[in-house]
């Protein structure tokens, strides 16, 4: 009879790591943001002093709005632009397939 050998005895030791699939939008907030909660506290307080400071501050706060509403109007300008020049386009196609080459200017 062969002896056994202590090999048989231990057991193998496996450690599961979970691979982050598909997080979302604030998975890369998780590696910025503070672990601690004394850091997260001071993160917090400096965060609601600037807001208080910014919502507090009528200048400031109409500086903002109207900064906002420049970005709005940009971006809702460029996006009437993209229909129009699409439009174009479905309306040059259009017309190759019905077989004229006239195209609008």
């Amino acid at each position: 009879m062969a002896k056994k050998g202590k090999k048989q005895g231990k057991k193998q030791k496996f450690t599961v790591v979970a691979t982050p699939q598909n997080q979302g939008v604030f998975a890369a907030l998780g590696k910025v943001l503070p672990k601690k909660g004394r850091d997260q506290l001071l993160l917090g307080l400096v965060i609601g002093a600037a807001a208080a400071y910014v919502f507090g501050n009528e200048e400031i706060r109409a500086k903002l709005i109207k900064a906002g509403i420049t970005l709005y109007t940009g971006l809702a300008g460029g996006l009437e632009e993209l229909r129009e020049q699409f439009a174009d386009v479905q309306a040059e196609l259009a017309a190759q397939e019905a077989g004229t080459d006239a195209v609008a200017p």
